[in-house]
């Protein structure tokens, strides 16, 4: 069953969730742009000509299905995904969700609306140069942008196949986080590294454009007001200098990049072009006579612009921008449709050119309009931006959602390394992500180490002796991670396995047994904090 709803314009086809699956997403409801494919459902990108019925779902919808998502439906968008504006498309606007006179945001415009209407809890987007953030700050709700190519695009219609990326919306963090952490672990195009960090340090450092373009001193004090609850929830702050950025976004649509849309779907648009709204026409079949040596030389100037402003971020945790520097109404769009939507694109459309990650979050009002800002981090560093993100919301999220696709491995600590102890600070430069506590088997004795900063030595006892349960506490890292921490252990200390209350093994402190005899034994307060608190060690 499909239909139409012409007074909003967000759905193209409704569809009938069937019954309700299991799983950690269970009973959420899915809403899917409609250039990505849903099995029985018509794909049309926007343009009912184009049209096709597929016969599975895109790997990114198994995968939220698989978890528990039910379909309800296809959401419209600017046609071909292209536009930030979600005006193009012959299914009429889609307008913003509390002033309908004003522009939803495009192209992902029916999913980002869809959420904030409640008529979904999570929606499917896609964006290239900002079409899974523009409208989720203008809506008020949580856009995910993931690394390119750690979710699949095997099912979407592709705008400009080397920037593409599938993206989620939803009302909270959390329930983004966990719609992405399903989409990472289904097919991806691209393998994650052995070197990702898995956590933003506790006190992130996170870079601000020295100037703001195109935004008014409304806009500019609302993006203010973020950067302040940044500082507040204790980030420190520095300025760096947008040109590379916003001259790389130029080159997007203003140079040989925009030839990947044409490749894309440029011959459709040759044989059927009074089918293809005029504005996305003009782009797309604009590039087609685009030299090839024009390309070549865009992509050499990318990737000068890209060393120059990854420099900048040297030392940074992440980047803040605006989302959009400003809402305009559906008549503004119609005015200039090129002129506004370049404008909407001023913080996006460098984004994927720089192979960034990205999370886009509500941050109040700026003046009568939904306000919102965007974390930016660097490929596969999707846990750090996911962190500054929470402090800006509140709410933090465990497990991040990379930790369901990247490679990691688990290390327990007992004492220097715990949380709030001297030591943490070496897990938090390589990433670390702090798991949770947890006790060993009652087999284990603890030993206090005359070293600086003091140490306990962590022994298995012999069958024949008494031992206790310690506590200990568990970190997430990438193996690169560990190489480092291992590398760098000094003696007496060794890492080995240890038996947990639970029954599993992993990766923990040890150390040399002669060294561990010479300590103080400090097993009968059960853990290394209990006995700093009790003032045996020192």
């Amino acid at each position: 069953m499909s239909e139409r709803t012409i007074d909003t314009a967000v759905w193209i086809h409704r569809g009938d969730p069937g019954p309700a699956m299991s799983g950690p997403l269970a009973g959420l409801r899915l809403a899917v742009k409609d250039n990505v494919d849903v099995a029985g459902m018509p794909t049309t990108a926007g343009c009912p000509e184009f049209g096709y019925e597929p016969a599975v779902d895109a790997d990114a919808v198994a995968a939220l299905r698989s978890a528990g998502a039910v379909v309800v439906g296809k959401t419209n968008l600017d046609q071909f995904a292209t536009g930030l504006v979600g005006t193009r498309s012959p299914y009429g606007a889609v307008a913003d969700s509390l002033r309908p006179e004003y522009i939803s945001g495009g192209s992902s415009s029916g999913s980002a609306v869809a959420v904030a209407t409640g008529e979904a809890d999570i929606a499917i987007g896609t964006d290239t140069a900002g079409s899974g953030r523009i409208p989720a700050a203008l809506q008020g709700i949580v856009g995910i942008k993931p690394t390119l190519g750690v979710v699949s695009t095997v099912g979407v219609v592709p705008a400009c196949r080397s920037y593409d990326c599938v993206t989620i919306f939803a009302r909270e963090l959390d329930v983004a986080n966990q719609a992405m952490a399903a989409m990472a672990a289904g097919a991806a195009d691209r393998a994650w590294p052995t070197d990702a960090r898995l956590a933003a340090p506790p006190t992130p450092t996170v870079a601000v454009f020295r100037e703001l373009p195109e935004l008014d001193a409304t806009w500019t004090a609302a993006f203010g007001r973020a950067v302040d609850r940044l500082i507040d929830n204790g980030a420190w702050i520095v300025e760096i200098d947008p040109a590379p950025f916003l001259d790389a976004a130029r080159l997007l649509y203003n140079g040989g990049l925009v030839a990947e849309r044409y490749a894309a779907v440029g011959e459709f648009i040759d044989c059927h072009p009074d089918k293809v709204d005029p504005t996305v026409r003009g782009i797309i079949a604009g590039a087609k006579d685009i030299p090839a040596h024009r390309l070549v030389a865009d992509l050499a100037e990318l990737e000068r612009l890209r060393g120059v402003a990854m420099a900048s971020l040297s030392g940074v945790d992440g980047l803040l921008v605006p989302t959009a520097p400003f809402h305009p109404t559906i008549a503004e769009v119609a005015a200039d449709p090129v002129g506004v939507n370049s404008r909407m694109g001023t913080y996006t459309n460098f984004c994927n050119l720089f192979d960034m990650c990205a999370v886009s979050v509500p941050a109040g009002m700026a003046g009568e309009a939904q306000f919102g800002v965007t974390v930016l981090g660097r490929a596969f560093e999707d846990a750090v931006a996911l962190d500054i993100a929470a402090l800006l919301t509140g709410s933090p999220v465990e497990p991040a959602w990379p930790l369901a696709a990247a490679p990691t491995v688990e290390l327990a600590v007992f004492g220097a390394h715990l949380r709030g102890e001297p030591l943490e600070h070496q897990l938090n430069s390589l990433g670390a992500r702090w798991a949770g506590p947890l006790s060993t088997a009652p087999s284990y004795r603890m030993a206090a180490l005359d070293t600086v900063p003091p140490k306990p030595a962590v022994m298995r006892c012999p069958a024949d002796e008494v031992g206790v349960s310690l506590a200990a506490e568990l970190w997430t890292l990438s193996p690169a991670a560990l190489g480092q921490f291992l590398a760098a252990l000094p003696a007496p200390m060794q890492l080995g396995s240890v038996e947990f209350d639970d029954g599993t093994w992993r990766t923990s402190f040890g150390c040399d047994g002669t060294a561990a005899r010479q300590g103080k034994d400090i097993s009968e307060y059960g853990g290394w904090r209990a006995a700093l608190h009790a003032g045996a060690v020192g």
